[in-house]
């Protein structure tokens, strides 16, 4: 598929998902949102790759939302082509299960938050806005140690996005998460390692050597089934009301996957010391369980 924003390429089960409007500063518009779950789309789609990485392409990782509408940037209705309708309705209300009210960035962190594959980031320079919402949404974050990032929505006159209200605070806490985004200030990479935000710190030069070695150390020994399901168990039990939910999970996860050739081919390789070569494929050997949500509806 061809993309215009990013540039998706795949090497020794890695896929690199590096956004590329390194001239805007890799400001995020409508297009570039479409074009990454187009290849998350992709990425899951494809048993050769066992994680993703993001990255930035020029002097930063991303400056957040494209201004380029300058004061009118937030105001949907003034950008409206004027062929679609509007969500305001003839009484003046409005209709906010209309689809034209939902946030691009959080139909972004949504399709991450659903990846059957580990979604790493590598940031550098700054991240800022959805530069940053973005990445709360994958399950890891590697920046530079001149990174900064910046939750600076109430400093714009709105409110934060990306679904950052679930996503931030289970990363950080909701101390932190108050902190960062009711100032809007900018924090350093040292406060966003301190604060479980960035998981280390690295010089320019070895950002990305470091996050491939991780997505390595997950592509290189693990059963790429078991990965995707163990993903959406935890990222899914992050809002669950009682510990009777993951056990239920739990137990339906390990009877499924305990008769499969993985398991067993996981045991033996342990027991004869050698590396494991497992055999099922997401595309074809997900449980009779999965999925075992109902996707709610935007409304």
């Amino acid at each position: 598929m061809h993309y215009d924003t990013i540039i998706y390429s795949v090497e020794d089960k890695i896929a690199t998902i590096t956004l590329n409007r390194p001239e805007k500063l890799n400001s995020v518009s409508e297009e570039m949102i479409d074009e990454i779950i187009a290849a998350l789309d992709e990425a899951d789609g494809d048993d050769a790759v066992r994680a993703v990485v993001f990255a930035g392409n020029g002097r930063l990782f991303c400056a957040g939302a494209d201004l380029s509408a300058g004061d009118k940037t937030f105001d949907y209705d003034s950008q409206a082509d004027g062929q679609g309708g509007s969500p305001v309705q003839a009484d003046g209300s409005v209709d906010y299960s209309d689809v034209r009210v939902r946030d691009g960035a959080g139909r972004l962190t949504l399709r991450l938050y659903r990846s059957l594959k580990p979604v790493i980031a590598a940031i550098h320079g700054a991240a800022v806005g959805v530069g940053v919402t973005m990445t709360l949404a994958m399950d890891a974050r590697f920046a530079t140690t001149d990174a900064r990032f910046g939750f600076v929505f109430t400093r714009r006159g709105i409110v934060p996005e990306g679904a950052s209200t679930w996503f931030l605070q289970r990363l950080v806490g909701l101390d932190r998460a108050l902190d960062w985004c009711l100032t809007g200030r900018m924090l350093s990479a040292q406060e966003a390692v301190e604060g479980g935000l960035v998981r280390s710190l690295h010089a320019p030069e070895d950002l990305l050597p470091a996050a491939y070695a991780y997505a390595k150390e997950i592509a290189d020994n693990t059963s790429p089934v078991s990965v995707a399901l163990t993903r959406q168990m935890l990222w899914r039990m992050a809002g669950a009301d009682h510990p009777m939910a993951a056990h239920r999970l739990d137990s339906r996860g390990v009877y499924a996957r305990g008769r499969t050739a993985d398991a067993r081919e996981g045991v033996a390789s342990f027991l004869e010391k050698r590396k494991a070569d497992f055999p099922d494929r997401v595309s074809r050997d997900m449980p009779d369980f999965f999925p075992w949500w109902q996707e709610p509806d935007y409304s």
